[in-house]
């Protein structure tokens, strides 16, 4: 079940504030209890099989963090007992230290199998020949669940940060079992770390204001993925799917890519953060225009706040940071970009991608503050980061890396474009997709962050949402193209 979909809008979503605001005035646990509920059945709608391994590896994490803050594998004596807060700078025993090792091991191992089990066969079977080796059987392929990169990571960051000591562990499982599978950021995100949701998955308030916020990042990030990101895809799968292409197709075919990433996420990261305040819980800002940014350093501190929030606290900084000299912070940015890559998909594209990314942020921090892009015009230090992305996006969008290589030798002009190519122009260029891509760069270097906008809602702007949102239901209908990109991650 996506959030762009008939069934969702019309079904499901009323029927969930139906059932949460009848509660309204029940303890705070019924009301978790009920999104405990909706989650799972929001998780299992499409894939019910994966219901059991989300139960189970949430279930392992709530007790190893038992362990953690009682010092004792003995949890089941300790259940009712009030949970203290770890002090940050006090030293762990070897139970808490075994804790975290399993639920860190747990949870990367899980993920590691579904995730990159297919991957590593794909890869020995490649390198078999050549050393001599028998080649396994590829008959068995494991299946990706649903969203499980991103419940994985938030519940890392539950038992890191009680076993740090900054956050206190939940006594109660229907507490800590709402955090995880709570629908609204499930399956794409935002990554939110527990310490940040932890007050409020005790107590939070349901008041107008929030929900009318509510409705207005849903309708605007709905309108964002139907209107612009759906439209931007057709342009982008024309274009990446054609067996060869000119060099200015080439190039517009990028452009709708980039556009088409960004509106899908951050639409569906605006109908999460709207769907959370609806709930009453809010959430924190996911995408910040990095579109705009004016470095690659910059574009991380904007794209995707949240998980290069979480790449930054628990895999960059464990690994030393900027702690141990220049050398050793550059190793450090060019591997937790590698594994942010890694991340997204099982594939070399996507550790190429990391790969660029991670050395330009390298290359940035050598460059220091009055590096060559601080002495360039603010525009141009801007077409320049975008022209990086644009590159990275290609390896990013393209299943394997000879496909990669080969429209990137198209944009450039290196590539060989047979006649049939030219065909291409009368499908991309038509008015339709000059006008939603138009559009979409208009919002992108001139529009105001739906976070940012949505601050104060007045009589227009509550006009506008409506309309918006009412005009992507009506084209919702009609349209059979509605992917979402980040469920495959």
């Amino acid at each position: 079940m996506v959030f762009s979909s008939h069934i969702f809008v019309y079904y499901f979503l009323p029927l969930a504030l139906l059932g949460y605001y009848l509660l309204a005035r029940a303890p705070q646990r019924w009301r978790n209890f009920w999104l405990i509920l909706t989650g799972y059945t929001f998780y299992g709608w499409a894939e019910p099989r994966f219901m059991p391994l989300m139960f189970a590896t949430t279930f392992v994490d709530w007790l190893m963090s038992l362990v953690i803050a009682h010092d004792t594998w003995k949890f089941w004596r300790v259940l009712h007992k009030p949970v203290t807060q770890l002090t940050r700078r006090a030293p762990r025993t070897r139970t808490q230290r075994h804790a975290i090792l399993v639920s860190v091991l747990l949870n990367l191992a899980t993920l590691g199998f579904f995730k990159y089990f297919n991957f590593g066969i794909e890869n020995y079977n490649a390198l078999a020949p050549a050393l001599g080796l028998s080649q396994f059987d590829t008959f068995f392929r494991v299946v990706l669940p649903l969203g499980i990169s991103f419940y994985t990571f938030q519940a890392l960051s539950y038992t890191i940060d009680v076993y740090r000591g900054e956050a206190e562990a939940m006594s109660n499982f229907i507490d800590f079992s709402c955090f995880v599978s709570m629908f609204p950021h499930l399956v794409a995100g935002p990554i939110l770390k527990f310490s940040f949701l932890a007050q409020q998955l005790k107590h939070r308030t349901l008041t107008s204001d929030k929900f009318a916020r509510g409705v207005a990042f849903f309708a605007l990030g709905l309108a964002k993925k139907i209107l612009l990101a759906n439209p931007c895809g057709k342009i982008a799968d024309t274009a990446f799917n054609a067996g060869s292409i000119g060099t200015l197709d080439a190039w517009f075919g990028s452009i709708g890519y980039a556009f088409q990433i960004y509106f899908d996420f951050s639409g569906y990261s605006d109908m999460a953060i709207g769907l959370g305040l609806m709930f009453g819980f809010v959430f924190a800002k996911n995408f910040d225009s990095p579109y705009c940014s004016e470095s690659i350093t910059d574009f991380w501190r904007r794209w995707h706040i949240s998980l290069s929030t979480w790449l930054r606290e628990y895999l960059y900084v464990p690994l030393g940071g900027n702690r141990r000299g220049l050398s050793r912070t550059y190793i450090n940015l060019i591997l937790t970009m590698l594994l942010g890559g890694l991340w997204h998909g099982a594939s070399w594209n996507f550790v190429i991608w990391g790969g660029m990314h991670g050395g330009m942020l390298a290359f940035e921090r050598s460059q220091g503050r009055e590096g060559f892009y601080h002495s360039l015009p603010k525009p141009l230090r801007i077409a320049i980061t975008f022209l990086i992305v644009l590159l990275g996006w290609v390896f990013f969008r393209t299943s394997d890396l000879s496909r990669a290589l080969a429209y990137l030798a198209s944009m450039f002009g290196l590539g060989h474009a047979y006649p049939a190519a030219a065909l291409l122009s009368g499908i991309l260029y038509k008015p339709y997709y000059l006008l939603s891509l138009g559009i979409a760069a208009l919002v992108v270097w001139a529009g105001k962050q739906t976070w940012d906008w949505t601050q104060r809602m007045t009589i227009p702007k509550t006009a506008a949402c409506f309309a918006l949102g009412w005009l992507a239901l009506v084209v919702l209908a009609t349209q059979e193209y509605n992917p979402f990109i980040y469920f495959i991650f």
